[in-house]
């Protein structure tokens, strides 16, 4: 795959798409396609009696579907209890309950052409309470197998163009779905670099491959043409492939081509040289002839050797057509793109030199998130901002390190979340399956680093909250939360009292030291849970005790000390917050009081859902409500609209500012913020540690995980105080 080399030194970019199979059901086996389509409706075709609307694409192999249905699955809701004229000392803060929710998922599946009527009956035999009498069909078998899903279904085909479909989903995953498509570089430190959002996409070359391979140029949205192609594609490959060793599933032909080895019937540079050829500087190991030995060579060969070699034929010449238009037409980027590469690595490695990539299911399921997210508008440069502080594909001892720490805190996560729901009679067996399904993942990752995505902290943390709640434990710390809430605002004034006592740079580092020591009340480091279930009476104060002396490890509080000192008050302050109970109640809203008390405005941003013991936007609304009713100035930024209370689309321990709810951005703009506050490891430390602003901001945590403690050069507990101001 010499060409791939090349492309380095003429300035291009190879691409390849990852569909990466997120939320996938089933056990991670292989099965054969033919026995899928008989497998239960709940394995296959999920949720297949609400769905409301059907797309397919055949192509000349495959047939790919689409299904829009709705999914009930459990929610926990807050709700504040009516306490006028009550005693609440030994009364909870707010009922807890879980209720059913429906929403919309998208549901995709393939399957070989060969079953496409057994597939047809199955949908029929199933399908009800469908909206609609119409399935959208792309692709040359819309035309081909029209009359046969007429007939089946009895819906009637409404046929769309291959190409401007093909376009528009592609420039949809570009502009709006993070880590969907990777840049490949052998041999580098980091071989694949993951792609973020980027509005400026064009112009590209997109390359799809499937029975055939079609080139197109994309220049806008809506310029775009076919310049090219080759009938030599994934048609060929399964074609000759079944011709040579009988196998008839390309699945199954995939198999044999990743045990083989292609030297043993491709004839090399140095079969015909005795080594390099120096005087073109072709490497010996470079193939001079596919299939080659087949003529010299007075022997059989296997399967294997066999599907590898036309493995790499076929990828090659893809690989150099792809490249020869690119130059033509004077493009730097090059997508691929097609069912030949999606989801199975041998081919991807053939096209991009080694990929061992993507998890090995079928299926792929999205579910639709209600409001639309978009960048912070602080950031200082939206197009380079990474939320993740270190790549775990590229880092091997940190790799190692987390998916072990994951690993061994799995059983308590189990555990927690069957106690969550003590009156449930089946909660010890769905705690069960969401292990076994996490730990899976967790083993896939250990032999393949990329078969989500770019894997980091976050995408640890957010697979399994995901796993969580397929199998319905939506808030597995509910119960802990309302407990803590309610123990800590009892607390609340005797803090204030405390901290009014203090003259005022006094008060401004009890306040750093209470919001840093609210931040230790993480129920997801384990140093710190094993505390919280061992001492009861572990509280505020034994925090505070617990805390690295001055200096911190990352120490910036004089700066900050001089910028309060010295400077007007801030206009508009947003803070990103953590946990519930202690830290938000005495950490932070302390904090947010003595701002407003300045003259400035504070947002204040919480999750959407949950996650762990972070505070929701739902409980921070109940929370706020009790501080008020203690504190007239709380009461009267609350009045006044100068502290507002808003959720940031997430539902995550971690914090991703390209992808937050829009009211906050607008509210963001609307209000000039000029101070960014996050705190916590997840939101400071694992994301955002090097996120630039184009405003001051502040980045405090206390670090809770010893291994990482060591890495940065601290110990257990050491703290992180960063106060930055941007470069004028």
């Amino acid at each position: 795959m010499r060409i791939y080399l090349h492309t380095d030194e003429a300035g291009q970019e190879w691409v390849a798409f990852k569909m990466a199979e997120r939320g996938g059901r089933g056990s991670g086996g292989h099965g054969s396609l033919d026995k899928s389509i008989t497998l239960p409706p709940d394995e296959i075709f999920r949720n297949l009696e609400n769905a409301k609307r059907f797309a397919i694409d055949i192509g000349g192999s495959l047939t790919k579907l689409a299904y829009y249905s709705t999914v009930q699955h459990k929610v926990a809701r807050v709700r504040s209890f009516d306490h006028s004229g009550k005693d609440i000392e030994n009364e909870p803060l707010y009922e807890i309950t879980v209720q059913e929710e429906i929403t919309a998922r998208l549901h995709f599946i393939k399957f070989e052409n060969t079953y496409i009527e057994t597939c047809l009956d199955f949908i029929k035999d199933h399908l009800v309470n469908t909206e609609t009498k119409v399935i959208k069909a792309t692709g040359g078998g819309a035309y081909k197998f029209k009359d046969l899903i007429e007939k089946k279904l009895g819906l009637k085909v409404d046929k769309e163009d291959v190409m401007t479909c093909l376009i528009k989903g592609c420039n949809f995953v570009l502009r709006n779905i993070p880590h969907e498509v990777f840049a490949y570089q052998k041999d580098s430190d980091t071989e694949f670099r993951f792609q973020t959002n980027d509005p400026n996409i064009f112009p590209y070359l997109l390359v799809n491959i499937g029975s055939g391979v079609s080139i197109v140029k994309v220049e806008t949205e809506d310029k775009f043409e076919w310049i090219g192609g080759s009938s030599i594609g994934g048609g060929t490959f399964w074609g000759l492939g079944a011709l040579l060793t009988k196998t008839k599933k390309f699945d199954e032909l995939l198999q044999l081509a990743s045990k083989g080895q292609h030297t043993n019937v491709d004839m090399l540079v140095k079969d015909v040289y005795g080594g390099a050829y120096q005087t073109l500087g072709l490497s010996g190991n470079l193939i001079a002839s596919s299939f080659g030995k087949s003529t010299t060579a007075d022997k059989e060969f296997s399967k294997e050797d066999m599907a590898k070699s036309l493995l790499h034929m076929i990828s090659n010449d893809i690989g150099q057509l792809a490249c020869l238009y690119a130059k033509l037409h004077n493009l730097e980027k090059i997508y691929f793109g097609g069912f030949f590469i999606r989801g199975h690595p041998v081919t991807m490695r053939t096209i991009t030199y080694s990929i061992n990539f993507f998890s090995k299911f079928d299926m792929l399921e999205m579910d639709r998130l209600e409001r639309p997210l978009v960048n912070l508008p602080l950031l200082k440069d939206p197009s380079t901002y990474i939320p993740d502080t270190v790549d775990l594909t590229d880092d091997a001892m940190a790799r190692k390190y987390w998916l072990t720490c994951f690993e061994e805190a799995l059983d308590g996560v189990a555990k927690r979340a069957a106690a969550s729901q003590p009156d449930s009679m089946d909660a010890l067996e769905r705690a069960e399956k969401f292990r076994q399904k996490y730990w899976n993942k967790l083993q896939t990752l250990r032999q393949q680093p990329f078969a989500y995505g770019t894997l980091t902290v976050r995408s640890l943390l957010d697979t399994r909250e995901h796993c969580l709640n397929e199998f319905n434990f939506p808030d597995p710390y509910s119960k802990i939360k309302q407990k803590e809430n309610g123990i800590a605002l009892r607390c609340f004034h005797s803090v204030i009292e405390s901290l009014d006592s203090l003259d005022w740079e006094e008060r401004q580092f009890a306040l750093v030291k209470g919001l840093l020591a609210g931040n230790v009340f993480d129920w997801g480091a384990k140093a710190v849970s094993d505390v919280l279930e061992s001492e009861p009476q572990f509280g505020f104060e034994e925090a505070k005790s617990k805390l690295q002396e001055r200096p911190w490890l990352q120490d910036s509080y004089n700066q900050w000390l001089e910028r309060l000192k010295e400077g007007p008050p801030h206009k508009c302050a947003l803070i990103f917050a953590d946990n519930s109970g202690i830290d938000i109640i005495l950490g932070v809203f302390p904090f947010v009081r003595e701002l407003l008390s300045r003259g400035t405005e504070v947002i204040l941003a919480c999750n959407s859902g949950p996650a762990l013991n972070d505070v929701t936007y739902s409980e921070s609304l109940i929370v706020t409500e009790r501080i008020a009713a203690m504190d007239p100035i709380i009461q009267s930024a609350l009045k006044e609209e100068k502290l507002l209370l808003v959720q940031t689309g997430s539902s995550s321990p971690c914090l991703d500012l390209s992808r937050l709810d829009k009211g906050l951005a607008v509210l963001v703009r609307e209000r000039k913020t000029d101070l960014v506050i996050i705190e916590g490891m997840g939101r400071a430390i694992h994301t955002n540690y090097y996120a630039a602003f184009k405003c001051e901001s502040l980045k405090l945590a206390v670090i809770k995980n010893s291994w990482l403690a060591d890495r940065l050069g601290g110990k257990i507990f050491s703290v992180i105080f960063k106060y930055e101001v941007p470069c004028q």
